[in-house]
């Protein structure tokens, strides 16, 4: 609980008083209700009278692809090093069955956020959606379409990974059809949770919980929940003036509002006081989430951490670079040069062997 009420108070310092503050309490609340069942199923599972139980059926009756699961995964971590190669460096310290597990996982959600905005974006209709929809199922069902269904289809079978997230990633995808605005920072929260929220929910069960934490599953999944929030945010800033050029704004009206700015403003592209005022308030939100994740990191099995340390470090110096650009993030777009991401990563593989947080807690 103390994760739900954190995360209260983070949406309610950034929202308007009265009746949005209930809305927040209600948005937060649905989101949260999955989390309580992501790590339900987690619990289960760790159970001992759990562990030795065979894998579901589905497991030995998987339409394997042609080449086999092996070709499969291989692929999918090829994808994974061409895209995100600090992250893919990070998963070769993780056992092999959890680093092509957490390959498989990276690729459907790459696959899925290709489809509004990749290259054929355009053309993607809700109709579309409904489709790749019922691919999921029939992937969860052990019928994959393709090689990289078909890795992903085998890696539900060896970990406790729930539905709900991938269906809540594709409802994500239909709100960038359908929104292009959002009325305040309740809106943004729960899309900022449909595409990118869900990829921490799908990543725990894979990344696991260090059998020596003393922290609860509820507070692990809740910070991978705050760890996505946090670089939704973070690419939302970064990419202001890009998603303008679309059409989109992504940050919340009522904030620009009381800011004394309008869509006009992100329109025309001009860095004035009132901008930077505002980017740091935006600015400080992201980094709150970031500092809320840093915790439940540390209480995550340790070969596993290597990666998300990685990542999050690097997400964390986007904003940074916003900084540096005096908040030109219409013109300029804040990247991390190559000699930042290698030194990162040793800083990164330093913090992953530090204790878990709660037993650190428990040692003060």
């Amino acid at each position: 609980m103390q994760q739900m009420a954190t995360t209260v108070t983070l949406l309610g310092a950034a929202s308007s008083p009265g009746d949005a503050a209930v809305a927040v309490v209600s948005s937060e609340q649905k989101v949260y209700d999955v989390v309580v069942k992501q790590a339900a199923l987690l619990k289960r599972q760790l159970r001992p009278q759990q562990q030795q139980q065979a894998p579901p059926a589905v497991a030995r009756e998987l339409d394997a692809p042609r080449g086999g699961l092996g070709e499969a995964y291989a692929r999918c971590g090829e994808i994974c090093e061409e895209y995100a190669k600090t992250f893919y460096l990070g998963t070769l310290l993780m056992t092999e069955e959890r680093r092509r597990a957490i390959w498989a996982i990276y690729v459907w959600c790459r696959r899925t956020d290709e489809l509004v905005d990749g290259p054929n974006a355009s053309h993607i209709t809700p109709q579309a959606l409904d489709r790749w929809e019922r691919r999921l199922e029939d992937l969860f069902a052990g019928r994959p379409y393709d090689m990289l269904d078909a890795a992903l289809s085998d890696t539900i079978t060896k970990f406790p990974i729930d539905i709900q997230p991938f269906k809540d990633m594709i409802d994500g995808m239909r709100t960038d059809l359908k929104k292009a605005r959002y009325k305040n920072f309740d809106e943004l929260y729960m899309y900022c949770y449909y595409v990118a929220g869900t990829v921490g929910l799908m990543s725990v069960p894979v990344m696991g919980i260090a059998p020596e934490s003393k922290a609860t599953a509820e507070s692990v999944y809740g910070a991978a929940l705050a760890l996505g929030l946090a670089n939704q945010l973070t690419n939302i800033l970064r990419d202001v003036g890009e998603d303008a050029r679309r059409g989109r704004i992504y940050l919340p009206q009522d904030e620009l509002a009381e800011a004394g700015l309008s869509d006009e403003d992100i329109f025309k592209g001009v860095v004035t006081e009132k901008w930077r005022k505002f980017m740091k308030r935006q600015i400080k939100r992201a980094r709150m989430f970031f500092e809320e994740a840093e915790q439940g990191v540390t209480e995550l099995r340790k070969e596993s951490r290597w990666p998300v340390w990685a990542s999050m470090l690097l997400y964390r110096q986007i904003l940074d670079e916003i900084e540096a650009n005096d908040y030109n993030n219409f013109t300029k777009r804040a990247y991390v040069g190559k000699a930042k991401k290698v030194l990162a990563l040793p800083v990164a593989y330093g913090k992953s062997l530090l204790l878990p947080y709660s037993l650190r807690n428990n040692q003060t």
